[in-house]
């Protein structure tokens, strides 16, 4: 070796020594959404996805959910790039937020990129970055010393990928969403044979989703669901309805593929669902027959038996193209008996009352209604037990990281790499915001945590919205509010009047007037101990003491403990 080979060796040596990779999960741990990770080495950092989550019924008020990009800017001068595995919502929802403060590079597949591109269009004031790039399946990104290969999975939107990052300390296989579809409709397969030799180098960690972690066997392929359908075709005489997810394209492509087949017109409604199909047939995913697309004010010039209503709206949401054809508040067309309803999309949890109570209103108005458990209308795009454990075999990884999913998810997906030989020692549940640490030897330690809880968007508001806000919220609407008003005459020493009683949401109408009659003679029993005692009730009857004694009194009549707003003004 020449002198001069020596010299930088040694120095990219010294350069390197004592690093280690870092991977801290901020979202998408002991949870379903808002996806994302962080990959840090030396003075490098990327990050994989910046999805939303959605709130449960705990979460009044709350709109979205986006991770907490406190890591970001503590380290905000390591920050290299965002890398984008797909276009789910759950991957991509919360990049405006995160591209309004960090003007940084994106990397995204064509279909993702789109998506990308018409949310931050769609975004007040307007988002524009310079800085999207554009990458595919196959592809290789060097970012600082990061090697990002880009391998093509399938799942239930186009251009899917999983990732394969190696920097000097190893490489880490990350699943991003995927499945294994040997017959899927419009793309090849998974390429497992690109897994394998990325296995074949040795894999340091595998971080696998798990949302199907808990379902044995093999999921559904796609081409499937085009054969349910073609059957509910030949048997329907009326107009077809379908709602799912607005970015499977490959669910699109198959009903208008079964439509044109069947001489009916596609009626494309929802605005989530135009713009995918736009975007899907700009990148040329889509195969339509130029006559086969119709607008809405063409739809009364076909028969039912030429139409079909491609709708969003799967999961019931108040707001979507079906519940407002169900509801009869679409302004063009509604619900019409003989109608038959196929609902092609798996229930996410949670939604399952709204589902049901639009399934029944669609029964209601005389429509046939068929979901995933009476036909197999729907094929998941997440991968079950027998795919997770064909990833850890070609993987064969030093350690195992289940991700992208509920606790419960994680434990059996854990509970697979256990079953498949990997030592449980190896194995890791991580929640979010676990700083995790693997050193130049490749061994992992926990090395602290930073926030992962997650940052509530309420209305167009960031971050406003804490613990204590959310719980005044549900004490509100499980127990109602009190308000009391009153007014002092501070010369006479003497309340001005009775005070004045409102309460809503606490009690029956039949009992209000008991209720305000009650805090009305409380509040003058405070007043009148005070004026026996010649306090001055300007300084002594202060609102605390006021609601604490209100609580109290309504607490021993109703066993509820009601917000209550005490005002006191003296005059």
């Amino acid at each position: 070796m020449s002198r001069k080979k020596k010299e930088e060796t040694e120095l990219v040596s010294k350069k390197n020594k004592n690093k280690s990779l870092r991977v801290i999960p901020l979202g998408g741990m002991r949870e379903i959404g808002k996806n994302m990770t962080v990959f840090e080495y030396g003075d490098d950092m990327v990050v994989i996805d910046c999805g939303m989550a959605f709130p449960d019924t705990r979460m009044p008020g709350i709109d979205i959910i986006i991770p907490d990009f406190t890591y970001l800017r503590e380290n905000r001068d390591k920050l290299r790039g965002i890398i984008v595995t797909h276009g789910h919502e759950d991957h991509i929802g919360a990049l405006p937020w995160l591209l309004k403060e960090f003007d940084i590079p994106v990397y995204a597949s064509p279909m993702a990129m789109k998506l990308l591109e018409i949310k931050l269009s769609n975004t007040r004031p307007k988002i524009v970055s310079k800085k999207l790039q554009v990458i595919r399946a196959g592809e290789t990104l060097n970012i600082g010393d990061f090697s990002i290969e880009f391998v093509h999975v399938n799942h239930s939107i186009a251009d899917a990928v999983s990732i394969a990052l190696t920097c000097p300390v190893g490489t880490v296989f990350f699943t991003g969403d995927f499945k294994i579809d040997y017959t899927p409709t419009t793309v090849d397969p998974i390429d497992l044979g690109k897994i394998a030799e990325i296995g074949n180098r040795g894999v340091l960690a595998l971080i696998s989703e798990s949302t199907n972690a808990e379902r044995p066997g093999h999921s559904l392929s796609e081409r499937e669901v085009g054969r349910a359908f073609k059957e509910i075709f030949t048997e329907t005489t009326g107009r077809i309805i379908v709602a799912t997810f607005s970015s499977n394209v490959f669910r699109l492509q198959q009903v208008i593929s079964t439509a044109e087949s069947f001489n009916r017109k596609v009626l494309i409604l929802g605005r989530s669902m135009l713009n995918v199909f736009e975007a899907a047939k700009s990148l040329g995913y889509l195969d339509v027959k130029p006559s086969t697309i119709i607008d809405i004010q063409s739809l009364d010039s076909f028969p039912p038996e030429e139409v079909v209503i491609l709708a969003t709206g799967s999961q019931g949401e108040p707001m979507s193209a079906l519940s407002r054809l169900a509801y009869s508040e679409h302004r063009s067309t509604e619900i019409m008996e003989g109608d038959t309803v196929i609902l092609s999309s798996s229930m996410i949890p949670g939604n399952e009352e709204a589902i049901y109570r639009l399934i029944n209103e669609l029964f209601m108005k005389g429509a046939q209604v068929i979901y995933e458990s009476l036909s197999e209308v729907h094929a998941s795009g997440h991968a079950c037990q027998d795919e997770l454990k064909q990833i850890l075999t070609l993987t064969r990884p030093h350690y195992f990281i289940p991700s992208h999913g509920e606790f419960r998810m994680l434990y059996r997906h854990a509970e697979l790499a256990s079953q498949m030989g990997i030592p449980n020692e190896r194995i890791v549940l991580t929640k979010n915001g676990d700083i995790l640490e693997f050193d130049e030897k490749g061994r992992m330690s926990f090395a602290g945590y930073t926030e992962g809880a997650g940052i509530l968007i309420d209305g167009s508001g960031m971050g406003d919205v804490d613990e204590y806000v959310l719980n005044d919220r549900l004490r509100l609407a499980e127990d109602g509010v009190v308000s009391v008003a009153i007014v002092i005459d501070a010369q006479a020493n003497r309340l001005y009047g009775d005070p004045v009683v409102q309460a809503k949401g606490f009690i029956y109408e039949s009992e209000m007037n008991h209720v305000i009659e009650l805090c009305q003679e409380r509040v003058k029993q405070i007043a009148d101990e005070l004026w026996e005692k010649k306090k001055p009730l300007k300084t002594q009857m202060t609102s605390a003491d006021v609601r604490d004694k209100i609580q109290k009194t309504l607490f021993e009549l109703t066993r509820r403990r009601p917000v209550v707003m005490v005002a006191v003004k003296a005059i």
